[in-house]
């Protein structure tokens, strides 16, 4: 791989000497990762979180990359803190803090003395609120860092064969719900679900928000397109009344990072724990 950015990368992890990575699994993360393991092999870990909210499919498509690559990779369990069992409006400040707090300990109980994490370029150029615990916990960030943008990482992702080249953005599952609310398992569960159903019938970019019974599933214009065939929208109704939802409906605004912002007169992009 002769890209001076893939090669710039690859310099910064061989300073580094050693290097942990939040990993979801995701196209930013799973570079990091790539470039940390080619530039120093068994001193470099990938670290998955497993929540009550981070979908399960999530963390299974990473330890498929991991296993790909014999990448060294440790899924570390995390009950749902106190802190946003009310899914707080400075969740993605509380989640970061909590979150990469624990993957420095496990991190340190292992012999890694850097934590990094898979933020870009561009997102620094967002409202988001987590990267503010990140400084204070001292992660690093190499992509943003190297002034690696998101569409630099898809070239380079898709030069090395990386499957997640192209694959979307994705956020926790408490984005999907309003703010100031009890969350329950039961209800990320079939948010999860839902989600699930959708994607494996390749209709991916989409988000499916709940309101109580309610599925309100949002998403790009020509797939909303696709949603209206009278066919599918049955099946999907059918699945989602399994899962747990009274009601489905459309949303004609299509998908917006965040919506739920609109109800509380905030802008800004939802938080993605880990990318």
């Amino acid at each position: 791989m002769n890209s001076p950015l893939y090669l710039r990368l690859l310099e910064y992890f061989e300073r580094l000497g050693n290097a942990a990575i939040a990993f979801s699994g995701g196209a930013d993360s799973s570079l990091a990762c790539v470039a940390a393991h080619e530039a120093l092999g068994d001193k470099a870990v990938a670290l998955t979180v497993s929540t009550p909210y981070i979908a399960r499919w999530e963390i299974e498509e990473a330890r498929g990359l991991t296993a790909k690559r014999s990448m060294q990779h440790h899924i570390v369990s995390l009950e749902m803190p106190d802190a946003i069992r009310t899914n707080p409006k400075d969740r993605c400040y509380l989640c970061k803090g909590i979150l990469f707090t624990r993957l420095k300990a496990f991190a340190g109980e292992h012999g890694f003395t850097n934590l990094c994490d898979g933020t870009n370029a561009d997102d620094l150029l967002d409202n988001r609120p987590g990267l503010r615990a990140l400084a204070e916990l001292s992660v690093r960030s190499p992509l943003a860092e190297l002034k690696i943008a998101k569409e630099q990482v898809r070239r380079i992702s898709k030069e090395l064969g990386l499957d997640t080249w192209d694959k979307p953005a994705n956020a926790c599952l408490l984005t999907r719900l309003p703010f100031d609310r009890a969350v329950s398992v039961s209800e990320l569960r079939r948010i999860e679900e839902a989600e699930h159903f959708l994607i494996k019938r390749g209709l991916t970019a989409i988000r499916v928000r709940a309101h109580g019974d309610l599925a309100r599933i949002e998403t790009g214009p020509r797939l909303r397109a696709e949603l209206l065939d009278e066919g599918l929208a049955a099946e999907i109704y059918k699945a989602f009344r399994e899962f747990g939802f009274a009601y489905v409906a459309l949303d004609l605004l299509g998908y917006r990072s965040g919506s739920f912002n609109e109800e509380n007169q905030r802008t800004g992009r939802e938080c993605i724990p880990m990318k």
